[in-house]
């Protein structure tokens, strides 16, 4: 191929100037700056998916219908999930309060109750008002003098009966000669002689039939006295109990008037009315609760302890579980820490003689309560994290109920008093928000997860660069300089930063959507501008920012250039070389990405093991899809070369000074080229860096990283001194996503730098090499003289000749 021919070949393969790196034109916004913008609106931009989705999962209310919302980090999904839902709740009725109350029939299972929004604290209050009213009337009437004249009259009414019952026991005694003495001991019985008691000498002296005779009526007498204290015992027993049933009745007279209010105020919910009465009964069974020890004797240092009536009292109070009062609308809760115990609530001990006990009013809500009847919204990497929470979440939202356990109890170190309290109806929306692997981790690997999260709200990393998303777009940037404060945005900033998101998604016709990095680019722009006192932040403000970000985060790639430059790195951007080539790849760190040569070479030889040896694979740094890469190359030498017997030779390939895993296949062209080079003996220009996958065909595939492949390789050449020979190779269909930087652009424009773009091997080899590639061969492998495929089909079959003669002579 003559000069002139292959000058024309260079000039129909470079890609057009205007498609190097399109620009928005500033004078597409009708506005000078964003302060000029009065009318717009705050919908999410670029997630049309994703609102529609998000709409359809709030409005419907069957069970199961709960949300994931899945897409990358900065596309503003948290955002725009909670001012969706905010607003969807503001729509619906607030729900009812909840209160746990004391359970007089099993007091370890605390009862639930409810109560429209604001009644709970207005109960609450009703019932601590009732227990001061009470306890003050209870008292009252068991010092009131009336109650105490009759309950002297009770006791006189008995005293009189069991004075009647010891006189006669008394008069019994005294006829058989006994006298009957009470102490402080007990009961004691003396035998009487002329009215005195016999003393022990006078009674040694008596004969053996007397004393026979007073032991039988001693024995009498004994019996006597067991009966009468039997007797005084019961009636003892019911004086008790009729100053209890006395004291019962007077206290109910004294209080009942108190309930009676409360009884037709909650008319309208039975389980309150049925607590009430329960209530009622209980506080006239324990009255005296409410009755302060009076006797100081009596008290202990352990009196505090084992009987405070404030404790006993403790458990007529109310604990307001819910309280919905303020609220607006259905609650909106977002759990930034969803471990087990904030989530599902939790129930809390006090330590009392070596042991931990607890009451229904240490019973406290978690976020799941507080977001019953509403929404409640969960970063799923969070939720996942915290043992238990996930499993007991699936099982509520299965059983349509919030249940409060203690999962460590079993576990602790010291005894505890546990309660069980009643589950509560559950009726919330769960909004899930986590990645794309999450959400496919979950669906593919939990069966109960689609059958709980039926809506999938999907947000998508680009939207198209239309006219209407581009006024989106300014209009964003307004309300984010509002929010935040910051300068007004010039038309020429806008567009500049309109080409920033272009460039993030690596597309012309698209725009990024991923609003974190856009919103960095602001922030960092205006403090550019603040610093030179100027109004309003315009288009070299933006570029100086990007370019101080790139600044700070670009210290791997200089080091690497700094090695290329000083050899430590060999490669060579000027010159030709048979079996070596200059591929590219993207390499970088989380916050930065730049574009590397790499040189990487290739020797074909007559082998006893046909085939292409990946060194990298050999060695383990080589990924499954580079491996792929390398495979295929076999499939097009086959198909091209030797269709009807194996190939005759070995080549080994490797990426040159490499010492890291190498993976992806956009560099399966540029070892399929340096592999023809090395067979055809042909030189590869060293100036011309090639990126792109290839199939069996020999069709050149899309890659990924174009941008940063082709800065990076421009930067390698301008250290080492732009020749305007040099430049990059494409996959044409890569041409749409150029967004090259203006550096670049600048050096193309001035023929110091090229980008070609190829849709096949053939071109890309003539582009390399200077040398007609020829045709793919008929089945008799028919090749044009003089081309790149002829001389590697000539080597080709001359390795088959060596081959031949190997195994002749080998027989």
């Amino acid at each position: 191929m003559d000069q002139q021919t292959y000058e024309q070949l260079l000039r129909t393969y470079q890609v057009p100037n205007i498609s190097l790196s399109p620009k928005c034109d500033e004078n597409f916004f009708p506005f000078e700056t964003t302060e000029d913008i009065t009318k717009y609106s705050h919908e999410m931009i670029g997630q049309k998916r994703a609102v529609e989705a998000m709409d359809f999962g709030l409005s419907v209310d069957q069970s199961g219908y709960n949300i994931f919302v899945a897409g990358p980090s900065g596309t503003g999904k948290s955002t725009f999930t909670k001012s969706s839902v905010t607003r969807k709740a503001k729509e619906q009725k607030v729900p009812n309060d909840w209160c746990y109350v004391y359970n007089f029939n099993n007091p370890d299972q605390p009862l639930a109750l409810f109560l429209p929004a604001g009644l709970g604290s207005e109960f609450q209050q009703d019932v601590r008002q009732l227990l001061i009213d009470i306890e003050r009337d209870i008292r009252q009437t068991l010092a009131n003098e009336q109650f105490n004249k009759r309950k002297r009259q009770i006791i006189e009414q008995y005293e009189k009966h069991g004075k009647a019952i010891w006189r006669d026991l008394e008069n019994f005694a005294n006829e058989l000669q006994f006298k009957i003495e009470r102490t402080s001991t007990g009961i004691n019985t003396y035998p009487l002689h002329d009215g005195k008691p016999i003393a022990q000498k006078d009674y040694e002296n008596l004969s053996e039939e007397i004393k026979a005779q007073l032991n039988k009526s001693s024995s009498i007498i004994e019996e006597k006295v067991r009966e009468a204290i039997n007797l005084i015992r019961k009636i003892e027993d019911k004086v008790r109990r009729s100053i209890d049933t006395f004291t019962k009745q007077s206290v109910a007279n004294a209080i009942k008037d108190y309930f009676q209010p409360l009884l037709e105020k909650y008319k309208q919910f039975p389980k309150v009315h049925t607590y009430l009465n329960a209530f009622f009964q209980d506080v006239v069974k324990n009255y005296s609760v409410f009755v302060e020890e009076e006797e100081a004797e009596q008290k202990t240092i352990l009196t505090p302890l084992l009987n405070n009536s404030k404790e006993h009292i403790k458990k007529y109070e109310v604990n307001l579980f819910i309280n919905n009062k303020q609220q607006v609308g259905a609650p909106v809760i977002y759990e930034t820490n969803p471990t087990y115990q904030n989530l599902f609530g939790k129930i809390e001990y006090r330590g009392t003689l070596g042991s931990w006990t607890t009451d229904f009013t240490q019973i406290k809500a978690g976020s799941l309560h507080l977001a019953n009847g509403g929404y409640l919204i969960i970063q799923a990497a969070e939720l996942l994290q915290q043992p238990n929470s996930w499993n007991l979440l699936k099982r509520m939202l299965r059983t349509n109920t919030i249940f409060i356990e203690n999962p460590f109890e079993e576990r602790t170190v010291f005894p505890t008093s546990g309660l069980k309290p009643e589950p509560i109806p559950l009726k919330v929306k769960i909004i899930l928000i986590g990645s794309y692997y999450l959400y496919d981790l979950l669906s593919s690997y939990d069966e109960d997860f689609y059958k709980l999260f039926k809506v999938k709200v999907e947000f998508d990393t680009e939207m198209d660069k239309s006219e209407e998303n581009r006024i989106k777009m300014a209009e964003f940037i307004k309300t984010f300089a509002e929010n935040e404060k910051l300068l007004p945005f010039h038309r020429s900033a806008i567009a500049k930063i309109i080409d920033y998101s272009s460039r993030l998604v690596e597309s012309q016709n698209k725009l990024s959507t991923r609003f974190q990095q856009i919103s960095k680019l602001l922030v960092e722009s205006n403090y550019w501008a603040m610093n030179e006192g100027v109004s309003s932040i315009k288009k070299h403000h933006i570029i100086k920012a990007l370019a101080k970000e790139k600044f700070r985060t670009n210290r791997i790639a200089e080091k690497y250039r700094e090695m290329i430059q000083d050899e430590t790195i060999m490669l060579e951007v000027t010159g030709e070389k048979i079996g070596q080539i200059n591929g590219l790849a993207v390499i970088g760190t989380r916050d930065y990405s730049f574009g590397i040569p790499s040189k990487i070479t290739a020797q074909t030889y007559v082998g006893n093991k046909a085939g292409i040896m990946n060194i990298e694979r050999e060695t383990s740094l080589s990924g499954q899809i580079h491996d792929k890469g390398v495979l295929i190359l076999t499939g097009f030498l086959s198909g091209t070369f030797a269709k009807k017997r194996p190939l005759p030779f070995s080549a080994s390939i490797t990426f040159e000074q490499n010492y890291n895993v190498i993976d992806g296949d956009s560099a399966s062209s540029t070892e399929l080229y340096v592999l023809l080079s090395s067979l055809a003996n042909i030189p590869i220009k060293q100036s011309i860096a090639v990126t792109g996958s290839v199939n069996q065909w020999g069709d050149v595939q899309p890659i990924g990283g174009v941008n940063e492949k082709i800065e990076g390789f421009f930067a390698v050449c301008k250290l080492k001194g732009l020749t305007g020979e040099q430049g990059v190779i494409i996959p044409k269909q890569n041409i749409k996503n150029l967004m090259l930087n203006e550096e670049v652009v600048t050096a193309i424009n001035n023929h110091l730098f090229h980008v070609w773009a190829i849709s096949n091997i053939t071109e890309g080899i003539e582009i390399l090499t200077g040398v007609s590639a020829g045709s793919f061969a008929d089945e008799n492998r028919n090749f044009p003289k003089g081309t790149i495929f002829h001389k590697v089909s000539e080597r080709i079959e001359e390795m088959y000749r060596i081959q031949a003669a190997s195994v002749y002579l080998k027989d």
